[in-house]
């Protein structure tokens, strides 16, 4: 199970908990060594308990599963040490309460869903900074060697059948910059925002835009650039979706100031785009993962993993 396929099961699987008690570390042994790292019977038992509670699934089949994947997460570990790359606590600690937050939960809370069900909470932080350490180093390892065949694309567009494959939206867009300089003060800062909202409530017309900037100081209007949707950073779509033609965007705050984008037009043009980049990354997504399991065969193949 790949590391987001996993996160989903989880999300969809937290609130089935219903096994009181807390982990107990009670007798346990050592059942497998990977390159000098030992695996406990402890470890097995408390990722076994994890598999449960995400999947629904006990047993010996559980118990099997869940030393394979501390194997594995063992040496991507191992392999991330030897690379030189380092799972900091904060990244641990964002992906803990990214994955708290969707199920509407606070960390704290979690972490007692975790303890009532049997599980150390340690054992859920483990998981996640094996699969931040794999995600960067198939990252550094991959990135060049992902390649997507061209008639891989092609055949993939020519499977789908939603009607608007054949659609995208283009629009053209104009920025404008109320400069602040870097080292100014609040109160100047708060002078220029409000500078920036009156000068979005007085635009009409992307026409118009260095007529407006004249009446104020240091405005910069830059040129109209036109755009695929699939060429807009999702945030700044969102925002354009929100205003009509002849409108600007609010506000945002950059390095160089106040950052506002006019919505000159925007229309539906006959175009494969948006699909194809779908498609792409569907493809590239499997693609990864073919190399992701090619990479951990290669590196159980180099280990010494002794079953006991």
């Amino acid at each position: 199970m790949t590391g987001k396929r996993w996160m989903l099961a989880t999300l969809a699987m937290l609130f089935a908990a219903s096994v009181a008690g807390t982990p107990v570390m009670a007798q346990t042994a050592i059942k497998v060594i990977v390159n000098n790292k030992p695996i406990t019977t402890y470890d097995i038992k408390q990722r076994a308990g994890l598999l449960r509670l995400t999947t629904g699934r006990g047993g010996s089949g559980a118990t099997r599963q869940a030393m394979e994947e501390l194997v594995n997460d063992t040496l991507k570990m191992q392999e991330a040490t030897r690379a030189g790359m380092n799972v900091s606590k904060a990244e641990v600690d964002e992906a803990y309460a990214t994955l708290a937050g969707r199920v509407k939960l606070t960390p704290s809370r979690l972490t007692q869903v975790l303890r009532q069900s049997g599980i150390n909470p340690e054992t859920l932080r483990s998981r996640l900074e094996s699969e931040i350490a794999w995600t960067q180093i198939l990252r550094a390892r991959f990135q060049q060697e992902v390649r997507i065949a061209e008639s891989d694309v092609i055949a993939a567009l020519q499977k789908k059948e939603d009607e608007d494959t054949n659609k995208s939206m283009e629009y053209r867009v104009q920025g404008i910059v109320v400069v602040v300089p870097a080292k100014s003060s609040a109160g100047t800062k708060a002078q220029r925002r409000r500078e920036a909202d009156k000068y979005r409530a007085q635009f009409t017309s992307c026409n118009e835009a260095e007529t407006l900037a004249r009446q104020y100081r240091e405005v910069v209007v830059l040129p109209i650039k036109t755009r695929l949707e699939t060429e807009i950073p999702g945030e700044l779509k969102k925002e354009l979706d929100k205003i009509a033609v002849g409108k600007v965007t609010a506000p945002q705050t950059t390095s160089n100031g106040y950052e506002m984008f006019a919505l000159c037009d925007k229309r539906e043009i006959a175009s494969n785009v948006a699909a194809r980049m779908e498609v792409e990354d569907e493809l590239r997504d499997k693609e990864g993962q073919q190399l992701s399991r090619r990479y951990l065969r290669e590196l159980r193949r180099r280990a010494i993993i002794d079953y006991r």
